[in-house]
Formats: structure tokens, C-alpha cells, sequence
């Protein structure tokens, strides 16, 4: 945004320079021309009025005499070229210097205005010196009577010269302004888009999650701090009602793991009273009973890493997996199934505190209710760059792709596998992008899933 406000102001500063300054170097090279022809011209009246006599008597040989040393001076001096002629066109002075001294200048149309009575002035290009030529005619008379002309030339190029110095200089300021512009235009921009940009951050870290962000209300203009302002109200807003859900979601799942647990222990009793003819309604019950208690206990470990989420520490992956190994053995054993660990240096690793463990409990519940007796369940761990990569792979049914792209929806389960809450992947997931890290599923080489977890390296 900083660059368009600053394109807008400089597109208006070159408009305003273009409108003022285009006319002034205009101006000025026609009043640099306006001036030479007027000086020009009261030299050429100048010298007119000293060969007058002269020229009058009919005594050219006088003018010559007279004026040659004067016109050469004027010549060094100004640069201009004086030519006299007598009332038929003949030279009688010329002080350039290859021109022969009686040629006639009859045919030149500012010879002819001047003997006819006129003063001559303009611009043509001279084919004998193949060059732009300003030039001067004045008559030489006196009581109405043409005596002859003198007429004054100068090239151009030395018009030229001064109008391109005055442009050159004009040039020198618009590129100051344009220069003191871009900087007061940078400036007044940054004032502007400085609090949008802290805005569009706090507007970020709210996305992300931190709903604790606010966005500061007293930076910037009017418009940015209301702007703030409303960002803020909804994020309060937005923190009451999510607080408000996960504070339910907890209350909720705590006051229904006392019901759930005194039914099983009732259910429990009246298996073991023994009536064989509702055996099988009563390991039916027991069942579901295990299953919605482990979606209650699943529901509040969600509701409470989201109220209660420390901060990410260094931990020696390597250790909570041989723990949760331990842990999970008995279980594995139980089923015909065999558990491997593959673990390789460099396992110290970014996480939350019980993050870890509650990621590895959720896969390893996951991978046991899919793996087949006489499979194997293996966890790897080992660093990779500035990530340490964890794996756990099984040899179940896997998935689909289009299993896999709904498998971190909540209480989505693929059909094949098993009766879970629909959960264990979502909390890994969550657990996971919260500490920094990414997690993918893809398809183990042997068959089955393999999950594959890269969090930041300690």
C-alpha cells in the first residue's frame, strides 16, 4: 500500500511540475529570442545611423573604411555578422571573411524588406553556412529616402544553448522536488500504512489462534483506529464465545465421566451375577459404555489444552518414547502384536509439556486397534535439519486418499478402523500445528498407515 500512496503522490507532483514548469521553459525560449531581436535590432539601427551619411553622399568607400574595425569588434565580442549594403543590394561592408567585398544581397528577402522601407526580422537556415540563422534587417534613411540596409545574424545554436541551459536547470529543480517529494510522500505513507500493517498482524496472530492479541487504538488515523478498535471488539467478542465452548466442552465431559462410571460398575455387578442369558447384552453395554468414555476423556483433553496450553520446551524425544513403549506393552502384548522403536541421534525436540506423550498415547491407540496379530508397530525418531521427525507406522488396511484428507476432521472414523471416538487424530493434529510442527499420513511400505510428524529441533 506504501507503494501506491507514494506513486499517487509522485504522479501528482510530476502533473504539477509538468503544468508549471513545460510553459516556463517555453516562455523563456521565446522571450531569450524576443530579446536578441530587440538588441540586435538597436545595434543594427546603431550602425545604421553611423553609415548613414556616408551612404547618403554616395561615398561607400567611406562606410568601409569607417566601420570595418568597429563591425570586426562587434563581431568577436557578440558573434553576429554585419553586412551594409547600398540602396541597389551591393556590399560595402561584410565582416565575414570569405565573402567577396562587392557581391549583392539584392535577392535576400531581408535585404529587399529593409531597402523597401522595413524592418526585417526571423529565422531561416543559411545553405551557404548550413546553419539556423537569427537575423536583423534595418533600411538606412533618412527624409524617407532608402540610402541602403544593414542587417545583423546569428546563429541559433547560441539561442539554443542558453534555452537548453534554462531547461537543464529547470530539469535540476523538478528532480529536487521530485526528490523531496518521494521522501515527505514516503512519509506521510508509512504514517498511514505503519498502524495498518500492525493491525493486519494483530489480525494474523487472532487467525493463528492468539486470541488474546488486541491491536493498538491510539496509532495512525481516525479510520485506522476505529479499524483497531473494531478488531479488537471482535476479539473479545470472539475469546468470550470460544471460552465459553471449551468451558462447556469441560464441564460438560468432567460431570459425564461420574454417570458413565458408576454405569459400567452397575453393569460390571450384573455380569458378575451371573445370568448367562444376558451375557452377551451386558459385554454389548460394557462396550459402549468403554467406547462413550473414551470420547468424554478424549473431549477433555481437547477442552483442556485449549484453556490451559504452556509453553514449548526442549525435551529428549527419545526418552518419552521408550516410556510410552513401556506403557503401551501389555496392551500390544495382549493383542499378538509386536512394538519396535528405531531411535537415532539428535531426538531433542520443541514441544509443550505432555504434549508429546498424549500424541504418542493417540497413535499407538490407533495403530493397535488396526494392526493385525503377528504385526508390527514400529516408532522411529531422528533428526532432520531444523526438524526431528517422528513416524509411527503399522501394518492395518491404511487408507484411502480420500481417507486420508478427512482423517483430522473430529469424530470422522474410517470404517475399517475400528470403533474409536473419531478424535485421536484431531488431538494429534492440534497438538502438533500448535507447537510449531507438521504432520502428514501417507502409505507404509509394507502396507498399513504411516504417520509421519516433523515438530521444531530443540
Amino acid at each position: 500500500m506504501s507503494r501506491q500512496l507514494l506513486l499517487s503522490y509522485l504522479s501528482l507532483t510530476v502533473f504539477v511540475l509538468a503544468v508549471l514548469m513545460i510553459p516556463l521553459g517555453l516562455a523563456d525560449a521565446r522571450t531569450e529570442r524576443r530579446a536578441l531581436e530587440s538588441r540586435v535590432e538597436g545595434d543594427a539601427m546603431v550602425f545604421a545611423s553611423l553609415a548613414e551619411d556616408n551612404l547618403q553622399a554616395g561615398a561607400p568607400a567611406l562606410v568601409t573604411r569607417s566601420l570595418t574595425p568597429r563591425a570586426r569588434s562587434y563581431q568577436r565580442q557578440t558573434g553576429g555578422r554585419i553586412v551594409i549594403v547600398d540602396r541597389f543590394g551591393t556590399t560595402v561592408l561584410d565582416t565575414h571573411p570569405s565573402q567577396p567585398v562587392a557581391s549583392s544581397f539584392a535577392s535576400r528577402p531581408e535585404i529587399a524588406t529593409a531597402l523597401g522601407g522595413r524592418v526585417a526580422t526571423g529565422e531561416r537556415h543559411s545553405k551557404t553556412l548550413g546553419a539556423d540563422l537569427l537575423y536583423v534587417a534595418v533600411p538606412v534613411a533618412s527624409g524617407g529616402i532608402v540610402h541602403g540596409a544593414v542587417r545583423i545574424t546569428f546563429p541559433t545554436s547560441a539561442i539554443d544553448r542558453r534555452v537548453h541551459r534554462y531547461w537543464l536547470l529547470l530539469t535540476l529543480i523538478a528532480a529536487l522536488i521530485l526528490a523531496s517529494a518521494a521522501l515527505i510522500g514516503l512519509r506521510f505513507a508509512r504514517s498511514i500504512t505503519r498502524p495498518l500493517e500492525v493491525v493486519q498482524e494483530a489480525a494474523t496472530r487472532l487467525g493463528a489462534g492468539d486470541l488474546t492479541t488486541r491491536a493498538p487504538v491510539d496509532d495512525g488515523p481516525p479510520e485506522v483506529r476505529r479499524l483497531a478498535l473494531q478488531v479488537n471488539e471482535m476479539a473479545a467478542k470472539l475469546e468470550r464465545l470460544i471460552v465459553a465452548q471449551e468451558a462447556f466442552v469441560a464441564d460438560a465431559s468432567h460431570e459425564l465421566r461420574t454417570p458413565l462410571t458408576a454405569l459400567r460398575l452397575r453393569l460390571e455387578n450384573a455380569e458378575a451375577a451371573g445370568d448367562e442369558s444376558r451375557h452377551d447384552d451386558l459385554e454389548g453395554a460394557l462396550d459402549e459404555v468403554g467406547r462413550i468414555s473414551h470420547l468424554v476423556d478424549s473431549l477433555l483433553t481437547l477442552a483442556r489444552f485449549d484453556r490451559s496450553r504452556g509453553e514449548a520446551v526442549t525435551i529428549d524425544a527419545g526418552t518419552v518414547i521408550a516410556e510410552r513403549a513401556e506403557a503401551w506393552s501389555p496392551l500390544v502384548e495382549e493383542r499378538e502384536v509386536q512394538l519396535s522403536t528405531v531411535l537415532d541421534r539428535g531426538r531433542a525436540m520443541l514441544a509443550t509439556p505432555g504434549a508429546l506423550e498424549q500424541i504418542l498415547d493417540n497413535l499407538l491407540a490407533n495403530a493397535v486397534e488396526v494392526a493385525p496379530a503377528g504385526s508390527t508397530i514400529t516408532v522411529t525418531c531422528a533428526g532432520a535439519g531444523t526438524t526431528v521427525r517422528l513416524c509411527v507406522t503399522d501394518e492395518g488396511p491404511g487408507m484411502t486418499p480420500d481417507q486420508r484428507a478427512r482423517a483430522f476432521d473430529r469424530f470422522w472414523r474410517a470404517e475399517a478402523h475400528g470403533s474409536g471416538s473419531g478424535l485421536g487424530l484431531s488431538i494429534v493434529h492440534r497438538l502438533v500445528t500448535a507447537d510449531g510442527g507438521t504432520i502428514s499420513l501417507g502409505n507404509a511400505s509394507g502396507g498399513g498407515l504411516a504417520v509421519e510428524i516433523r515438530l521444531p529441533r530443540g
